[in-house]
């Protein structure tokens, strides 16, 4: 991926930015909200991590000038502040996904791995496979061979999030985010629920389980399902 970071603190920055380039990625860094307007409307990039709070511009203009361009990048920001009202106001002025500090380094490139990918894909990719496994998101049906396995709508939009990070770890509160639109924890065990419905349904159509826990983080599809 080519990432553009715009980051004020150096610490940060550096420790997002280091781990960016062990993982292969390249990645361009601002630290203000001007020079990273400019580095996003000049560059071809697959993802911008951008912080809230900015000198010259915050993040919220940043944001709000990228998608006034038509630059429709994936946005991820960043920020201190956990209030649901800024991650709202984020994601109604256009960020595709929101992510509150202190976080782990693993989180943030799942989650940006995951817009980036979902940039790639396009508006019309209509089919998701893995293995014998189907995920029509026009008719909204999951096949496994010729058979089809009949999901509740929640099921599906949970096994859709899962195939999209195939072979990566989805965290518990991209599921929330995701697929429940929770911007906070709601402390309840609505994810073990489904993912346990979801293994009845969908795991019991492999030789092998396909949906793996990692613990204390979330879950992924097992890359034994390819």
């Amino acid at each position: 991926m080519r990432v553009l970071l715009v980051e004020d603190d150096p610490k940060v920055a550096s420790h997002i930015a280091n781990g960016l380039l062990g993982e292969g990625h390249e990645c361009i860094t601002a630290g203000d909200g001007a020079s990273g307007y400019r580095e996003a409307i000049s560059n071809e990039l697959d993802v911008v991590i951008l912080d809230v709070m900015l000198p010259e511009y915050d993040g919220f203009t940043v944001l709000e000038k990228l998608r006034e361009a038509d630059n429709n990048t994936p946005v991820l920001l960043l920020s201190a502040k956990s209030q649901v009202e800024d991650k709202v106001r984020g994601l109604r002025t256009g960020a595709n996904d929101y992510l509150t500090k202190p976080f782990a380094f693993e989180e943030l490139l799942a989650r940006i791995e995951g817009l980036a990918g979902r940039g790639k894909e396009g508006d019309d990719k209509t089919l998701i496979k893995v293995g014998d496994l189907t995920l029509d998101l026009v008719n909204r049906k999951v096949l496994c061979g010729e058979q089809e396995i009949d999901l509740q709508s929640k099921e599906f939009q949970l096994l859709e999030c899962l195939l999209r990070h195939k072979g990566k770890v989805v965290t518990r509160s991209m599921l929330l985010e995701q697929v429940w639109n929770y911007h906070f924890d709601p402390q309840t065990n609505v994810i073990d629920v489904h993912i346990s419905r979801l293994r009845q349904k969908v795991d019991k159509a492999f030789n092998v389980p396909l949906i793996e826990t990692v613990r204390g983080t979330g879950y992924r599809i097992a890359d034994s399902a390819t």
